[in-house]
């Protein structure tokens, strides 16, 4: 057993029977595969990454759904989207000191694997995984809520109030009648454990608008609230 297991076990406030589970969601596939160069995805926490990302999902959702009953579809969806977001599961494990407790191959540490946002939130869905797989739904329900779901409220009230933009600028080239929006990768910059997007997104081949962000995702929000403001400007001819 590794001896830094039970820190983390007490981070998590949860103790596995198996801790062969903890071990394999904490296992990247750089050690996998600098320990055996025929390793499968069945020896790195790839597969439980996929598990982990459904029942984050469905858990999310389900406390979302109990804890603010007053909620549109849209609105709920957009809360959980959040909550699930790389940004947020790098935040997640960030505070737990998760990075430390990572295994992986002599590559990926050297080239700083336990500070890397995607590495980390991907690794934050293993973990959900396990703790689901080792102690079923009620265990992996207290540990979404109590570190990943915890005090949203501020979610729908002031700044803070969850914006979906490209949804917005979905809604408005509709009305006026406008070819759906496309987005594209332009460029991508800084190292990888910080990595700059930018972002372009185009209508009807002559409306656009870029923007840079610290995911894909986060870009195209940016870019798709520059081009939404750029054409609620222009008078619609419909």
């Amino acid at each position: 057993m590794n001896p830094h297991w039970k820190e983390l076990e007490h981070k998590l406030d949860y103790s596995f029977q198996d801790r062969g589970l903890l071990s394999l969601a904490l296992t990247h596939k750089s050690l996998a595969f600098e320990k055996d160069a025929r390793a499968t995805a069945r020896d790195s926490n790839e597969r439980l990454e996929f598990l982990g990302d459904a029942v984050l999902g469905f858990l999310v959702s389900e406390a979302l759904v109990a804890r603010f009953p007053d909620l549109s579809e849209g609105q709920l969806s957009k809360a959980t989207s959040r909550l699930v977001s790389s940004d947020h599961l790098h935040e997640v494990a960030r505070r737990l000191g998760l990075g430390a407790f990572l295994l992986l191959g002599r590559g990926e540490e050297m080239s700083g694997g336990r500070t890397k946002r995607t590495l980390l939130a991907d690794s934050m869905e293993a973990l959900i995984a396990a703790i689901y797989l080792d102690g079923g739904y009620a265990a992996a329900r207290r540990f979404v809520l109590d570190h990943v779901v915890g005090d949203m409220d501020e979610l729908f009230t002031g700044e803070n109030e969850v914006t979906d933009f490209k949804g917005a600028l979905q809604e408005l080239v509709q009305a006026r009648k406008l070819p759906p929006p496309r987005y594209r990768v332009v460029a991508t910059g800084g190292p990888e454990h910080s990595k700059r997007f930018t972002v372009e997104v185009e209508v009807a081949g002559e409306k656009t608008a870029r923007a840079k962000g610290s995911s894909k995702k986060t870009a195209q929000q940016q870019a798709a609230a520059l081009l939404l403001e750029q054409i609620r400007e222009t008078p619609s001819t419909h």
